[in-house]
């Protein structure tokens, strides 16, 4: 028997958990000597790689018939019905630099539609959780986005443009505005904390261009789950495999998504 969206997470949550406990020991005596290039500025490691391999074997493990897509490509399987989206590390650069902010960051498709997502942000050892229809929760306690609704009071969150430049004339036109208009800007080095955040209210909005599925799949659900609205940059449903984001608050939706289509589209 399938288990329900609800017991999956709980199991993900166990698995993120454990994840990170493995992230943290290696970070003590991290080989920085083993770190490889995946691309420009994209970096991977060993610890990426056994990350992913104790997620994707645990997931298989609890619901045999899955597939996955997961950024280091450890497995290859594809699922009918059900696919996890798996980010083993959150934020590499950050770990590899020593910088508190990296992430576990797994979502689960049923068919095209998210219904299941678990932040693990090691640092804080909070975990960010929510399934569809089950609210969004932060080690256990209920979460909801803020509920301002002025640019000026908001505190908006970003991630920098790493390997396409392409739009990077745009983006800093975004970043610019962003600036003027609002309270504050923050740049994490995890798009995964970052919606996780705006789930909780400490951020009322974020956007990033050129992220991956597994980058915001979790995160994004989470978010819907705690009331906040995602979009690309268009409005429409293409977050998750179109490489562009916005997420808000819902109330500062319009406001931030309309000025990026202007801007960047």
């Amino acid at each position: 028997m399938i288990p329900t969206y609800k017991e999956l997470c709980d199991f993900t949550c166990e698995v993120a958990r454990s994840t990170g406990k493995y992230l943290s020991e290696e970070r003590v005596n991290f080989d920085a000597s083993k770190i490889e290039s995946k691309g420009l500025h994209d970096l991977v490691s060993y610890v990426d790689k056994e990350s992913e391999k104790r997620i994707v074997r645990a997931l298989q493990a609890v619901l045999p018939e899955s597939g996955f897509i997961a950024e280091e490509g450890t497995t290859k399987k594809r699922g009918e019905r059900f696919n996890w989206v798996i980010d083993p590390l959150d934020g590499t650069t950050n770990f590899v630099q020593g910088v508190p902010v990296y992430a576990v960051s797994i979502g689960l498709l049923d068919g095209d539609e998210l219904v299941l997502g678990v932040v693990y942000e090691v640092g804080r050892d909070e975990c960010f959780y929510a399934w569809k229809g089950g609210g969004a929760f932060l080690n256990g306690e209920p979460i909801h986005v803020s509920d301002r609704n002025a640019m000026n009071d908001a505190l908006l969150a970003t991630g920098f443009p790493y390997s396409n430049f392409g739009l990077l004339d745009e983006y800093i036109a975004v970043l610019k505005w962003a600036i003027v208009e609002a309270r504050g800007m923050r740049r994490m080095g995890s798009a995964a904390v970052d919606l996780s955040y705006v789930a909780c209210g400490r951020f009322d909005a974020f956007w990033e261009y050129d992220l991956k599925s597994w980058d915001v799949a979790a995160g994004a659900l989470i978010l819907m789950e705690a009331g906040g609205t995602v979009t690309d940059f268009l409005g429409g449903k293409n977050y998750l495999f179109d490489k562009e984001i916005v997420a808000s608050n819902t109330l500062l939706h319009g406001v931030l998504q309309h000025k990026i289509a202007e801007l960047m589209k």
